[in-house]
């Protein structure tokens, strides 16, 4: 039960994440995958446990341990090449044991094929020249003409002062090319190969392209065909399309657990130089992180030239992140100190008013007592009437006081105090607990907009089917039965009914209801269309019918 519900599990989170990818949104949908990285490596681990399985079966013989073997190599070889050679040469030796010259030919070119992965030049070399080719089948001999095209083609890519070892691979692209099918896939890709050596670049490109556009699954082969097209576009310095099928490339080769790649890699080199340094680092952490799963040491190799340069640069812009956060932290502890200032500044004030108002009803007090004395002379009257004079200046000064600073620094402090809380709490948090990418998370989460969004859809509905309770009816009555729109439960308006209200309401601008709904113009002009269609009245007098729709209670 555990094991379906795993699967339901991960199919589920493989059909949303697929749904999500799109020409505008593959950057995004690249990112989300690398964080999700291991769904496909529980994939192709559950399918290797399979073929596994069948080994333990009694009564098989050597040919059938041999098929099973090669479809663990087929596996292994870009995802773990170590366990690729282990079974490989297992089948060399069966193939041996078989007494089997096509099969123990095709175990070593299996096993050169995994060499050169692996960087063993010298051991590839070995066992291509132990390899007499005469007799061979065309199927085989595709193969061995494509190993020693390989190896020439890896080994010179790592020596750059071996012209010569460039030349033998050409040398064997054009012997592969001889034999290949010239409608197959895979004479397609490798005269492709040829035209971008030759800068025959518009060629190569029209090839590739169209052989991308028949490709409509997320196949290996896709990884590798936008991985070319890429360089080709790199040639040309299009910088933006080679970005993007990197990107591409890199998707589908994350979807098959394909750890031999290259595709992350390149696509870190791009994005370092158009200045993405945070995407240019994750790409790069986790092209290290296949190349060291798989043991591919020319990947390793690859990966280590330009990794420290970009954990480089990438750490510079987090310390400058990190000092830009220490002076705001600087800044809300001084304005922390300016409003304890204040707050005691309003205190004294609020305590000089209390001590004024006392002296007041005390001077009072005894101006009753004196104009009760009929007997007190002109003088002492006189006396009085200063001090109440002098009484009454000194309220008038603390009233100014009271309405110039106590309604000022109330409001200032009521402000300040929730705003410094919330920054303050927050900020000294994250810096105490160093938890620094998961605070620029925060700050570039959507969540906070989304919530308002939905808030904001929530009172508009509810306010609007206050003022026209009948509106989802009364509208429904204008469309054809089949199309009248069903609310969900706890649904109050749909996309398309809030469109219209807002029609009702007076705005009938595309771009205006666009704005407040957070969609495109095309798409509000798109979602019109489709309703007025779905019209049992006459299509051109729809919307002029939708504003007559009810009339407002009155509350």
């Amino acid at each position: 039960m555990k094991k379906i519900l795993s699967v339901a599990a991960v199919i589920l989170v493989s059909f949303t994440l697929s749904a999500q990818a799109s020409k505008d949104t593959i950057y995004s949908y690249l990112y989300n995958l690398l964080e999700h990285k291991e769904i496909y490596v529980n994939e192709k681990n559950a399918k290797i446990s399979q073929i596994k399985n069948m080994l333990a079966l009694p009564g098989i013989n050597g040919e059938q341990r041999y098929d099973i073997n090669h479809r663990l190599y087929n596996e292994y070889k870009t995802f773990i090449s170590d366990s690729a050679i282990y079974y490989t040469r297992q089948n060399l030796e069966i193939a041996k044991n078989l007494n089997r010259p096509l099969l123990i030919n095709e175990s070593k070119l299996d096993l050169v094929s995994l060499y050169v992965i692996a960087g063993m030049y010298i051991e590839s070399l070995d066992l291509l020249r132990s390899i007499d080719k005469r007799g061979f089948p065309d199927w085989l001999l595709i193969k061995y003409y494509d190993s020693y095209k390989q190896l020439y083609s890896y080994y010179s890519h790592n020596n750059p002062y071996t012209r010569g070892y460039i030349e033998k691979s050409n040398l064997y692209r054009d012997s592969l090319l001889s034999i290949l099918d010239k409608k197959s896939n895979h004479y397609k890709i490798v005269y492709a190969e040829k035209l971008y050596d030759a800068n025959r670049l518009n060629e190569a490109k029209g090839i590739l392209r169209s052989m991308l556009d028949a490709t409509k699954s997320d196949t290996h082969e896709k990884a590798v065909l936008a991985y070319a097209l890429a360089n080709t576009y790199g040639k040309e310095k299009n910088i933006g399309l080679q970005r993007y099928y990197y990107a591409l490339s890199a998707v589908c080769d994350i979807k098959n657990a394909i750890k031999e790649n290259a595709s992350t890699q390149a696509l870190a080199s791009v994005l370092y130089k158009t200045g993405q340094l945070e995407e240019a680092y994750n790409c790069i952490r986790s092209s290290m992180e296949d190349a060291m799963f798989c043991n591919a040491r020319l990947r390793t190799y690859e990966v280590s030239q330009i990794f420290p340069i970009i954990d480089s640069a990438y750490k510079k812009k987090i310390d400058g992140k990190n000092k830009a956060l220490q002076l705001y932290l600087l800044l809300v502890s001084i304005l922390s100190v300016f409003l304890i200032i204040a707050i005691v500044f309003v205190y004294r004030q609020m305590k000089k008013i209390a001590g004024i108002r006392k002296e007041l009803y005390e001077t009072n007090v005894r101006l009753s007592e004196l104009n009760s004395e009929m007997h007190c002379t002109n003088d002492r009257l006189q006396l009085v009437n200063g001090e109440l004079v002098k009484a009454n200046a000194s309220l008038s000064e603390a009233n100014q006081i009271k309405e110039t600073y106590i309604g000022h620094f109330l409001d200032l402090c009521s402000t300040y105090i929730d705003k410094l809380e919330k920054y303050q709490n927050s900020l000294n948090r994250k810096a105490m607990e160093r938890k620094l990418d998961e605070l620029y998370r925060m700050l570039k989460s959507r969540d906070m907009i989304d919530n308002e969004l939905k808030e904001l859809y929530e009172n508009f509905d509810n306010t609007f089917l206050h003022l026209y309770p009948n509106f989802v009816e009364e509208f429904n009555s204008l469309l054809v039965a089949e199309e009248q729109f069903v609310m969900k439960p706890g649904e109050l308006l749909n996309v398309e009914l809030r469109i219209f209200a807002l029609i009702r309401l007076g705005i009938t601008d595309s771009s205006r209801i666009a704005r407040f709904l957070h969609y495109s113009a095309n798409t509000i002009y798109s979602y019109r269309t489709r309703v007025r269609n779905k019209a049992a009245v006459p299509r051109d007098e729809f919307e002029n019918m939708v504003v007559k729709i009810g009339s407002p209670i009155k509350h």
